[in-house]
């Protein structure tokens, strides 16, 4: 298998990213805004379930507002695109494939009656095998037993452990 071509990231792809971090902080922010802070409860507003990702989506605005600028000064709309390589169209279709994936999950999966630890067992184990699926790899793309079994293993022990660390221990109900 030949290797991969690793060639520095474009002042335009930087900058895209940059607006992908930025909306990604700001829905961050939102959602951790509008989030219980179980003042019903009697909690301190420090330990208020938001607080965290609001404070990492206030990072991700303030990091992605630093790329944007730094590839914009780099002459990001200036550049032209790169031609589309095989490489680079596999690499495309596979985040696709994983916004779809995470789209799925929080659409489809999660509040619609299945319980937490089953949506994300079936999230997080169909992600393993179709992100194998997806693989440059010949070896990685053939699915056996063992790759499903490991697949579902880490799936149960990922949404189990998930879900009694939201829980249990930091308090948040989780749909």
């Amino acid at each position: 298998m030949p290797p991969l071509e690793h060639a520095p990231p474009t002042a335009r792809s930087e900058f895209f990213g940059a607006c992908a971090w930025l909306a990604l902080g700001v829905a961050i922010v939102i959602g951790s805004w509008t989030m219980d802070r179980l003042e019903q409860q009697n909690i301190n507003p420090y330990t208020a379930p938001g607080l965290l990702p609001g404070l990492l989506g206030l990072a991700m605005i303030v990091l992605g507002g630093a790329l944007a600028h730094r590839s914009w000064r780099r002459g990001a709309l200036r550049e032209a695109a790169p031609p589309l390589t095989l490489d680079r169209r596999d690499e495309r279709r596979r985040i696709w494939v994983v916004m779809a994936l995470c789209v799925g999950y929080g659409a489809v999966l999660i509040g619609h009656g299945l319980p937490f630890w089953l949506a994300s067992t079936i999230y997080v184990t169909a992600s393993i095998l179709i992100v194998r699926r997806l693989s440059r790899d010949p070896e990685q793309r053939r699915l056996s037993a063992k790759a499903a079994v490991q697949a579902i293993v880490i799936g149960v022990a990922a949404s189990l452990i998930t879900q009694w660390v939201f829980q249990d221990l930091f308090l948040v109900r989780l749909p």
